[in-house]
């Protein structure tokens, strides 16, 4: 398992935090038995964090699955919605939806469900509404990228959460991307949802637990 570049310096930071607490404590401990007892505490809690903090960036090696008929899940996290719905930003047209919600306990990394080329891509600042509400897709901050290929377009949308203050994006309109390798990520939960052509064979059902690079999400 690897760290995710995004993550070094809130790693460092977390690590810096986590020595000076730690030397402070035991160069200035008190007297007081329960001082030393709510020292050991915020310690730990401390501790606690910094394992989350590398955890949350966590890049762990994978066999990824693969196919030019496959749509692969873009990130970790369950599958919430499933639905036909109009896209009004690329397609103004309706399109199946299926989202992925990622909880901060998930690896955050966004992947291509299909190789192609990017046809669209646009960022929008936003609000930071919890990832379910139901206006998260057109109001929060959030990305917009469409790959197509020779079969098909697929609209993907990075939306940030509560939490998430932050989208990465690494692509731009007019690159090559191949299926997998890495378009985003969005630090602290979110949601990334999918729009697929009407009539796209889904594989999964809301409520599946998903590995984004792993797991088929459709046919098509």
């Amino acid at each position: 398992m690897k760290l995710h570049r995004e993550g070094y310096k809130y790693i460092a930071l977390a690590t810096i935090v986590m020595l000076v607490a730690g030397y402070c404590s035991f160069t200035y401990m008190p007297q007081s038995a329960l001082l030393m007892w709510v020292i050991y505490i915020l310690n730990f809690a401390i501790f606690l964090l910094w394992f989350w903090v590398v955890a949350f960036f966590r890049l762990p090696t994978r066999s990824h699955t693969a196919g030019h008929d496959k749509i692969i899940c873009p990130a970790d996290g369950k599958v919430v919605v499933i639905e036909e719905t109009y896209e009004p930003e690329y397609f103004k047209d309706k399109r199946l939806q299926v989202s992925v919600f990622m909880s901060p306990i998930n690896v955050h990394v966004n992947r291509n469900p299909i190789s192609g080329i990017i046809k669209y891509m646009k960022y929008h600042p936003g609000k930071y509404l919890v990832a379910w509400h139901p206006k998260s897709s057109t109001e929060n901050e959030r990305t917009t990228i469409v790959i197509g290929n020779d079969k098909q377009e697929i609209l993907m949308r990075q939306i940030a959460g509560a939490l998430a203050r932050r989208i990465c994006f690494y692509v731009k309109e007019g690159d090559k991307v191949n299926q997998n390798d890495e378009f985003g990520f969005i630090r602290f939960g979110s949601r990334v949802d999918l729009y697929l052509p009407l009539g796209t064979k889904v594989d999964v059902k809301i409520g599946d637990v998903v590995k984004g690079g792993v797991t088929v999400i459709a046919h098509h």
